[in-house]
Parts: C-alpha cells; structure tokens; sequence
C-alpha cells in the first residue's frame, strides 16, 4: 500500500513541529559527545572511532548552521520567543568543544573561512533578535547568550588561528633571542641541583616539568626551523643519561603539549586574556539560567516541550563549561603555570606545591584507569606474539595510543582478495578503508621493544659530533649495522646496498617473516626477544608503507606502486596454496606460505626481483647462528624505523598525534633531542659529552639572576 495523502501531510506536520527541536537537541548531544570522546582521540589508533568522531565533528556544524537558518526563517511565522532565545545556543555550539577545536592539521589552515563565518552567522542571529525585540520577556538572556556565543566561536576562530602553520612559525621567531637557550645548556646544572639520580625513575611532576622546556624549545621542529648545532647537543646529554622509561615518558608528554597546541582550545583559554573571557562566558550562562528561571512561563511555550528543551539547552551549555574547566584545571597546562608562579613567589611553595603533585597524580591515575578501560574493552588492540609481563609498558599512564599496528605481505597474499572484487572496491574507493581492516593487527607495545630502540639510538648518538655526522647516520638505511658487524663486502652486503627505502622495507620484511617462520626458531621463542623485536618492527614499516602512504610518500615516491608490483609477483606462488591448507590454523598457514615460497621464489622470478633477492637475503640469514641472525636482523629494522622516522615530513608525524600517535612519531622526537636528525646546523660540539658528576652541585654555584625553569626543591 502506497502512502496516502493524509499520511504525507502528517508527516510535514511532524517534521514542521519537530525539526527544530530534533536539531537543537542533536547540536547539544553532538558538544557532549565530542568534549568527551574528543580526548581519547590521543589514546587510542582505531579506524571506527577515527570515523564516528569525524562524522561527528562534521555534522556538529552543519546541525547547528541549519538550526540556525530554521530560526531565521520561520521567525516571522512563529511567536515563540523561546526559539529566538535558542539561536544563540548554535552559535555557541558552533564554537566546538575545548579539546576538538581542530580534526587534522588541514582545519587549522582553514581559519578564516572560520571568521568569515563568525560574521555570517551572526548576522542571523542579529536579524531574530530584531524580530522579536518587542515585546521579549527573555531579550536580556537572549542577548547575555548571545555574547557567550560569540566569545565561543571567536576562540575557536583565534585558536585555530595560532596553529595555522605561518603563524606558529612566526610566533616561534618572534620570541625573544634566548628564551628557552639558557635554561637549555643549564639543564645539567639544574638536574645535579634537583638531586636526580640517573638510576631513579623521573617522578611524574618532574617529567611534565621536563617535557614542557623541552616542548618550548623544540616545538619549531613541526614548521621545519633549523637549530644550532651546538646548543641543541645539550639536549642529548640528559637524554644519554636518562633510563629508557624516563626518556619515552619526558617525550610523550611533550607530544601531549605539541597536540594541545595544534588540535585544541587549551592553549588559548589558558591565556589571561583567554581565561577572563571563559569567565565572562559561563557568567553569562549561569546568569541566563537563573533569570530564564524566574521568568513568567505563561504565553512562553502553549504547547510542546520548548520549556522543557531550553532548560536542556541550559543546563547543558554549564555541563559543557564544567567539563571544559575540570579538563582545563586538571591538564599538564595548569601544573607549567603553577611552576612558574612558584618561581615568582619562593615563600608561598607549600599548597601550590601540594596542588601540583595532586594534579599530576590524578592524571597518572586517569591514565591508568582509562588505559585499563580501554584494554578491557579490546580498543587498544590485543593479540600478540607473547603475553608475558614484558609486554606490559610501564608507561600505564601513557599518553599515547602505546599500541603498534602490523601489516604482514605474506599473510595479505595468502588471504588476497580476487582480482574481481578488487577492481570493484577500487571503483567505490573502500579499497584502502577495507585493507585497514583487514589486514591491519594491532599489538601491545612490549617495553623491552621501546628499550631496545632507546639503546640503538643512544649508541648511534654517541657517534655523533656534529651535524654532518648526524646527516650521515640518518641517511643509513640497514647498510651502516652490516659495516658495524664486520659484514661489508660479505654477500649478504651486497644484496641490500645501494636499494630504494621502499625495496629495502620489503626485501628485509620478506626475509625477516621467512626466518621468523623457520620451524628451527621456534624453540627458541620463549628466551629470545631479538625475534620478536624483528618481527614487530618489519610488520609495523609494512604497516606505514601500504597503510600510511601520504605520511611515508616523503620517503618513497612509488609506496604503493612497488608493494602491489611485488604482490602481483608473488600470486603465482602463493595460488599454489590450497583451499583446505587456507583453513589450517594461522600459524600453521604462515609457514607453508614461507615454505612454498622459499621452494619456488627462485624458479618464478627474475634474479632482479624483490622475491629472488629475499629468497637469498632469508638463506644468507638463516647460515647465522640464532642470537646472531636475530641481532644483526633486529637492529637492522631499528636502523630503516630510524631512517623513515628522520626523513618522514614533520608535519605528518604532527598530523598523526590526532590519530591515537604512531610509535614512529615517538622515535623521531627521540631522535631529535639525540642529535639524529638532519634540521641542524653549526659547527661541531667538542669533547664527548659529559657525564653527570657523582656529588650534587651545591646551590651557591647557581647564579641566582638566572631565570630557572626547574626550581630547586626544599
């Protein structure tokens, strides 16, 4: 049965009466799903939540302007004042929540479309107000509204303003000459002052304290400025001298800074001028709810629920300002101010002292519970090669996604899709987001992976004098390990020189899962983390060369071009694969994939390909001992994860910290405060660099005319 014209008209009824308020409602649910998803945007890498807050975020402002044109537009037929005192409620929405002001790095450029904006939607908001002046029991709300509206899109405008790309550059050349230069070459004065010892654990105060100086100093590494040489080598010091642990710490909490900076609302609210303006704006809410509140309601709403509706609206704009100020207070933000006003005022240390440490415990513990919830849930990822106690980070406060994803070649071609299929999702353009999900595994970062790679860097930076010795080891890509081991000249040198990155990623990961499947390993599984450090890095570079191509395409030009010519090559092996083996278990499967290939890479390809030169790369491996072959085959994988994380644009690592982070973002900041990285010039630092003393410094021999970032404890 057709619809009939009684039900068509019932239906304009419906959507006449309720579009409205089916819209306000949406706008405020959509504030308050993303104030409190927005966050975990920084925790956790996951495709589904990637999307639902896009979607969200999107539809955020394209609900609040068409609420906004509903207004305008029926005014003149409406005498509901009620409606006119929710147009500025959108304008408010409009302004976006403190912690998602931006989505990607591409929104911050996008600035004065903002403002431009600003103006029009004031305009008719303006135009519902002249509408309605009299008479209006609620004109003084409605105009109180209205400016909150306002300051809320105008900080939002502003904040995307200061993380556009031209004036974060500027700002950073525009600050005083030896700002944070100082405090730089003094950080080894200021660390025997504080009594550190390089074999305890940094207390969580300490670290934010650390990561901030280091944040202020380096944060012009994301506009790609270049450094002095020799002061930044000072960083290097305390980075050699520091634990595992600590350095991953200090580094994701400066990366905390780096995203409160780019992607949210914290930095300008954080501003005098920007806090007496969210004082200003919940003032003006609150007010609004206690005069709305003894208002005489007759004749306001005779029928409906907009009484009902604007209290909603209400008492969810305070809710959201609640939020936005907790969030504020309880951010690594207030805990830098404090410090500061400690430094300014010696003799009033003892509560603002106590409300630091409380502030930094309670993010400690808001990290571990969220980690916790997170894990529970599956979110995080699961599912790793081992589960012992050395694939639990001690970061459990991290504030990153503490995740690393794996993307198997040998694995995507057992399991291919048919050519069929491809060609029609490649029509549709899902190809990629279906390959995401998958191929893509993701896995508890092992700490003893973090470990291992911290060593690896530390080693390389002991090498390291000046900046054209930086530009060298940077550049290696696996060739410098070889050299270092005694291989040059040896035959297993001379298959992997003088190859493109994106060959050596592929050529390397072939051989490493055509080892790390050898039945002959597995014994050894449960006392060799070599392999499983091998493994997890040659799955991760996959995952960025197939799964991240514009954050890699610095780095290859051809990403995507190679891995599916390599594909297309290995079908004929890996077609040799029955249906019923395809149901073996995963394990099982793995290995007669490597199997078939070691038997047939070499009859099937040319002696040029990517597949014979790994046949022969696995078989030059495999004639090592165990411990050696893991070794050399580990640090080799540390060497190309360095190489991709030095030579990976700066902006696309900062494009990933709104992604949940990529632990190639991690290594390269560490890089970074290592010396081994190539924005540096000068001339070369003398001497090794220096070790702590045993005995502190005793405080006199601090000049007290100092600016010092790092106060002296009591």
């Amino acid at each position: 049965m057709g619809m009939g014209k009684a039900d068509v008209e019932k239906i304009k009824y419906f959507l006449s009466e309720w579009e409205l308020r089916i819209c306000i409602l949406l706008s405020l649910f959509l504030q308050i799903l993303l104030i409190l998803a927005g966050p975990l945007r920084k925790r956790v890498s996951h495709k589904v939540l990637d999307i639902l807050l896009w979607s969200a975020y999107l539809l955020a402002d394209g609900t609040a302007i068409f609420a906004v044109g509903l207004i305008a537009s029926k005014q003149a037929d409406y005498s509901n004042i009620l409606h006119t005192f929710w147009a500025p409620f959108l304008l408010a929405h409009l302004g976006g929540p403190d912690p998602i002001t931006a989505f990607a790095l591409e929104d911050n450029e996008l600035w004065l479309r903002h403002l431009f904006s600003l103006f029009t939607q004031c305009i008719p908001v303006a135009y519902v107000f002249y509408q309605s002046l009299t008479p209006n029991k609620l004109l003084i709300p409605s105009l109180l509204m209205f400016l909150c509206g306002i300051i809320k899109y105008a900080e939002r405008t502003y904040a995307l303003y200061c993380s556009s790309t031209k004036t974060f550059r500027d700002s950073i050349l525009n600050e005083p000459a030896g700002k944070w230069a100082l405090p730089l070459k003094d950080i080894y004065t200021f660390q025997r002052t504080l009594r550190i010892s390089c074999a305890t654990d940094l207390k969580p105060l300490e670290v934010v304290k650390y990561a901030f100086f280091c944040f202020s100093y380096f944060k012009g590494l994301v506009v790609d400025l270049i450094f002095s040489f020799p002061d930044h080598s000072e960083s290097s010091i305390f980075f050699l001298e520091r634990s595992w642990n600590d350095a991953f710490r200090v580094v994701e909490v400066e990366l905390n800074f780096l995203y409160d900076v780019l992607f949210t609302k914290l930095t300008v609210v954080d501003h005098r001028v920007g806090f007496g303006c969210r004082v200003v704006s919940v003032s003006a809410i609150v007010t609004s709810l206690v005069l709305f509140h003894y208002v005489d309601k007759k004749n306001l709403a005779p029928e409906g629920f907009e009484v009902e509706i604007t209290y909603i609206l209400l008492i969810g704009g305070i809710v959201l300002e609640v939020i936005a100020f907790f969030m504020l207070v309880f951010s690594d933000w207030t805990v830098v101010k404090l410090e500061r006003l400690l430094n300014e005022n010696p003799n009033e240390q003892s509560w603002k002292r106590m409300f630091m440490d409380f502030i930094v415990n309670v993010n400690v513990r808001r990290g571990e519970i969220i980690c916790w919830l997170l894990n529970i849930g599956g979110v995080r990822g699961g599912g790793s090669d081992g589960s012992g106690s050395d694939y639990v980070s001690k970061t459990t406060d991290s504030r990153w996604a503490e995740s690393i994803s794996g993307y198997n070649f040998i694995y995507y071609c057992v399991h291919r899709r048919s050519r069929a299929k491809e060609k029609i999702y490649d029509l549709i353009g899902i190809t990629a987001f279906l390959d995401e999900m998958v191929y893509v595994k993701q896995y508890p970062l092992p700490s003893y992976v973090k470990e291992f790679i911290f060593e690896e860097l530390k080693t390389k930076s002991r090498t390291v004098y000046d900046a054209d010795t930086a530009k060298h080891i940077c550049s290696a890509k696996g060739d410098w390990v070889l050299e270092t081991e005694g291989y040059k000249g040896s035959y297993l040198y001379e298959l992997v020189k003088d190859l493109e990155y994106d060959e050596s990623l592929l050529l390397w990961h072939i051989a490493t899962e055509l080892c790390y499947n050898d039945e002959t390993d597995i014994k050894y599984y449960s006392r060799e983390h070599n392999r499983n450090i091998a493994k997890l890095i040659s799955d991760y570079m996959i995952y960025l060369l197939v799964v991240k191509p514009g954050m890699m395409s610095a780095v290859s030009r051809k990403v995507i071009i190679s891995f599916r010519e390599t594909c297309d090559e290995a079908k004929d092996i890996f077609d040799e694969i029955s249906t019923k083996e395809k149901l073996l278990p995963e394990v099982e499967l793995q290995g007669i994939a490597c199997d078939r290939f070691m038997d047939s890479a070499k009859k099937k390809t040319t002696q040029t390909s990517i597949l014979f030169n790994a046949a022969n790369l696995a078989t030059e491996l495999k004639k090592l001992e165990f411990d050696k072959r893991w070794m050399i085959t580990s640090k080799v994988w540390a060497e190309l994860l360095s190489y991709g994380a030095s030579h990976i644009k700066s902006n696309a690592h900062a494009q990933q910290l709104s992604k949940g982070g990529e632990f190639i973002t991690v290594v390269w900041l560490l890089m970074t405060h290592l010396c081994l990285v190539d924005q540096f010039e000068g001339p070369p630092k003398f001497g090794a660099p220096p070790k702590l003393e045993k005995e502190p410094v005793p405080l006199n021999h601090l000049n007290p005319a100092r600016p010092q970032f790092f106060p002296t404890e009591s």
